[in-house]
């Protein structure tokens, strides 16, 4: 059958990619694109140019990846686990493979080759994969592919961490601010995907033989592949990376497909048809917050009870106290008189400098400090306390579960439990007889905190214009002090998004 062609179709994480074959398993068309999380409809546009594309062949089709079980259950073609397609691809075109680095959108993979298979993956934390790259390209204004050209010219590495996306860049923003040198730091975010690849899923077991680069990250970023082939000691003779590295696992589930029975263009057609009026009845939308106007208004009229007196402190005269919170990723200060009325408050990010962005808080404070009012007293708290105490002479330095509890009884007297979202961490405190009873934090992750949000807010929501100016933004805006030096009378009027 010469019009008969089979199809592997590798559904990830961020992109979708397929390989067909002819009837002599020679490859005759590939794609890679990503899906910005419209899996189903970026499939069925893959599928419906497939159809076009070879209007009179017949298919035989499987589907692998980690979005790949809905749509392969709704086509009503197989589904073949990564693993299982990763090996039918090793076994045909890279025999000779020890073990297989494969780097994805949202996972990674180790794979040891032997008498038997072994592989080892990452959880819940996607720490090191193609979306942390990408997310670590956003702080050096560039992609992953920029990365990689920067990395090219690096001349020292530096320490990051890479088991959380958010840990990572409160390492990264600092050597931003010091100047260091954006390749070094690039060439340090690959280093830190490799140590956390290694030491993560190898958990000891060593990595010999040949060693086979598979997935987007390594196919593309070269840099990277270098990082991981020093950090190995492997010889150019260990060194497998074959060509489409990125498509292995989508050739793996073609070949697995041969076990299937072929469909002609309409039966796909129709399947398609299927897989775009479906809907998967494991995920539940969730519900409006608020399904009516006065269901809102409701719920802003009780909120509204619990809010914080303020004052003026422009009209204000007496004593007045300090309080900071020296966060992990920003800086908060508060003015409040002798009764806890709010006189003046100050938000923002510290950059990964919490001393500079207090000095310049406190700066901004006595300008607008009026005469007659006394700073009587100051305290701090959050994850600089301690360094904010003794870099500014602090009077009171306060465990950060003390502050939130203090705060929470000064607002509810009988409140049992308070939930606190930061920049790194996320809180549950349990109370119990006025007293702290339990604590739960999150540790190795920060999936869903401040900076999380941030990071990809920012990396979503730019205009085209935003695109064009970003770089100019940064030179001005960012770089704000060393443009002063070169323009002494110039005047910041605001940011630029």
């Amino acid at each position: 059958m010469n019009n008969l062609l089979h199809v592997g179709l590798d559904v990830g994480s961020t992109t979708v990619k397929i390989a067909v074959m002819d009837n002599n398993l020679n490859t005759i068309y590939t794609s890679y694109q990503r899906h910005n999380s419209d899996t189903k409809n970026t499939v069925c546009a893959v599928l419906d140019d497939l159809a076009n594309r070879y209007p009179d062949a017949e298919f035989t089709i499987a589907l692998t990846g980690s979005g790949a079980m809905s749509a392969a259950t709704f086509l009503n073609v197989p589904f073949i686990q990564e693993v299982v397609a990763c090996k039918r691809a090793v076994e045909k075109y890279i025999p000779k493979t020890d073990v297989v680095i494969e780097l994805g959108g949202e996972d990674a993979k180790i794979i040891y080759f032997g008498k038997s298979i072994e592989q080892r993956m990452n959880g819940t934390c996607a720490g090191g994969t193609g979306a942390f790259i990408d997310q670590m390209a956003s702080l050096l204004n560039t992609d992953s592919s920029g990365l990689n050209e920067l990395a090219k010219k690096h001349s020292i590495i530096y320490p990051i961490a890479s088991r959380c996306g958010v840990f990572a860049k409160t390492d990264v923003q600092p050597l931003i601010n010091e100047g260091a040198a954006r390749e070094d730091i690039a060439a340090s975010i690959f280093q830190a995907v490799v140590n956390q690849t290694i030491s993560g899923l190898a958990c000891g077991r060593p990595i010999r033989g040949n060693v086979a680069f598979l997935g987007g990250p390594l196919n593309y970023l070269s840099e990277l592949r270098n990082r991981f082939i020093e950090t190995l000691h492997l010889t150019d003779e260990q060194i497998i990376v074959p060509d489409e590295a990125h498509l292995l696992v989508a050739k793996g589930a073609a070949l697995d497909s041969l076990e299937t029975t072929p469909i002609s263009t309409q039966k796909l057609m129709a399947k398609i048809q299927v897989l775009r009026n479906s809907h998967d009845s494991t995920t539940n939308p969730l519900k409006p917050l608020f399904v009516t106007d006065s269901e809102y208004d409701e719920f802003k009229a009780r909120h509204s009870k619990d809010v914080v007196k303020k004052g003026d402190l422009s009209t204000y005269k007496g004593d007045c106290f300090i309080g900071i919170d020296a966060g992990s990723t920003t800086t908060k200060l508060v003015v409040t008189d002798t009764e806890g009325a709010l006189l003046y408050s100050l938000y923002a990010g510290n950059e990964g400098n919490p001393l500079k962005s207090v000095t310049n808080m406190l700066k901004e404070l006595y300008k607008v400090l009026p005469k007659g009012v006394t700073i009587r007293y100051s305290g701090v708290t959050g994850y600089g306390e301690a360094l904010i105490k003794t870099a500014l002479n602090v009077d009171l330095n306060e465990i950060e579960t003390i502050a939130h509890y203090t705060a929470a009884k000064k607002f509810m007297p009988n409140v049992t439990s308070i939930v606190d979202i930061g920049g790194q961490d996320m809180k549950y405190i349990k109370l119990k007889n006025n007293s702290i009873d339990n604590i739960m934090l999150n540790e190795a992750c920060s999936s869903g905190c401040g900076s999380f949000i941030e990071t990809f807010a920012n990396r979503n929501s730019k205009t085209a214009t935003g695109k064009l100016v970003y770089k100019f933004a940064d030179l001005f805006i960012v770089q704000w002090e060393e443009m002063l030096k070169l323009y002494p009378k110039a005047k910041l009027g605001g940011a630029i998004y």
